[in-house]
């Protein structure tokens, strides 16, 4: 049957059938709604999608605040689902919204899609490399070293390395002060006893290598907060002992003029 509808009815804009990417679960609880309040949360620190901005912080900050959010007969998954969407603005927002209707269905779902669209090939691969051919910095310290190694594992977690990887790489990129630092808290030559336990490492070996790392991080922290301190504590004023009077007739604690010894004469016998 031929369309009977004007040409002027075809060109008009359609006003049903917007379906979102993301398909949210039916909720079976009764009198269920999202607060204004938790709306608001989520618009606090939108993810703007930008070069420098990491999806995998935005993920970790995400699941850490609807993890605190508990309502009856209601799957957290779902809670999930429908607070990301506000969560997300700028080109992130516009990303979701050109993605095919209905073709979310999960919150893992969620995330694999997100992640791979702000996280490409690319820059994994640029971060990998960072962490291969990190270097301890000429002004750099023991702690300041460790904190952006740590920020740059973190910056990628799905880097591959694995934590014996990842402990050699560090220790050959400290200075000799540094080296010889780690290898007194692990009570021997660390780079040694990480070949040793190359190929049959236990993860027991691998904690105790990890432990020393960290413990040599809170030592080292420890030792610059103390001398920070000695040179930024400033020394008390020397006292001044005051001058004390004494008396040249009896060597007493009061000026010669003040002497009943002298029998009224202001002057000693001897002047």
């Amino acid at each position: 049957m031929a369309d009977q509808r004007t040409m002027a009815e075809l060109l008009r804009a359609p006003t049903e059938g917007y379906a979102e990417a993301i398909v949210v679960p039916p909720i079976l609880a009764e009198h269920f709604e999202l607060k204004h309040s938790l709306i608001n949360m989520m618009t606090s620190d939108q993810f703007f999608g930008l070069e420098k901005d990491n999806p995998h912080d935005h993920i970790r900050w995400f699941n850490k605040i609807t993890s605190t959010i508990k309502y009856k007969d209601v799957p957290n998954s779902a809670i999930k689902l429908m607070l990301f969407p506000f969560s997300l603005t700028g080109a992130a927002r516009h990303w979701l919204k050109k993605e095919p209707p209905r073709s979310i269905l999960t919150w893992e779902d969620l995330v694999s899609k997100f992640i791979n669209e702000f996280f490409p090939p690319s820059r994994t691969t640029n971060l990998r490399n960072e962490i291969s051919n990190f270097q301890q910095r000429f002004d750099e310290s023991f702690h300041e070293a460790c904190d952006r190694y740590k920020d740059l594992l973190r910056a990628c977690p799905h880097h591959g390395f694995t934590e014996l990887h990842q402990l050699d790489t560090f220790y050959n990129a400290l200075n000799p002060t540094d080296q010889d630092s780690l290898n007194s808290a692990t009570g021997g030559n660390l780079l040694e006893r990480m070949k040793s336990s190359d190929g049959n490492s236990s993860s027991s070996d691998i904690a105790k290598l990890t432990h020393a790392v960290n413990q040599q991080t809170n030592v080292v922290t420890t030792a610059m907060t103390a001398i920070l301190k000695q040179f930024q504590a400033t020394p008390p004023p020397a006292s001044v002992k005051a001058v004390e009077d004494i008396c040249v007739t009896c060597s007493g604690a009061h000026p010669y003029y003040q002497c009943l010894a002298a029998d009224g004469n202001t002057f000693p016998d001897y002047i």
